[in-house]
């Protein structure tokens, strides 16, 4: 990854990693919304209440799975296999490192000199 931010190589295989990223936050949201639902259902009294709760219960937990088995199908996550779990992980984190050390905001962003002519020079 080079220090240009404008570099078009930059984006190089960014909409699926933007994808594998979208579908873990997406998978740890229904994990979250599975627990939060369960634990209001231990503390819900009204057998209605209970009956909804118990229904977005396993709805949560439907989608849950969804989740996972298209992450699964993808390759993007790997639960019974650690080490290539890992590797991906480690791969993440130096990505994000190498975002993180790039000069977002440089002082110079002209491009001025990129290009043969200016717009209007053909009239």
């Amino acid at each position: 990854m080079n220090n240009d931010y404008q570099d078009s190589i930059n984006a190089l295989n960014m909409p699926e990693k933007a994808d594998m990223t979208f579908a873990m936050d997406f998978l740890m949201r229904a994990k979250e919304g599975v627990r939060n639902t369960a634990i209001a259902l231990t503390e819900t009294v009204t057998p209605e209440a209970r009956a909804v709760l118990r229904k977005q219960l396993h709805q949560g937990i439907a989608l849950h799975q969804e989740i996972a088995e298209l992450m699964l199908s993808k390759k993007w996550f790997h639960p019974y296999e650690l080490h290539e779990q890992y590797q991906l992980d480690h791969l993440s984190a130096l990505e994000t490192i190498q975002i993180g050390h790039m000069n977002l905001f440089p002082e110079d962003t002209s491009r001025k000199g990129m290009f043969d002519r200016t717009p209007d020079e053909h009239q």
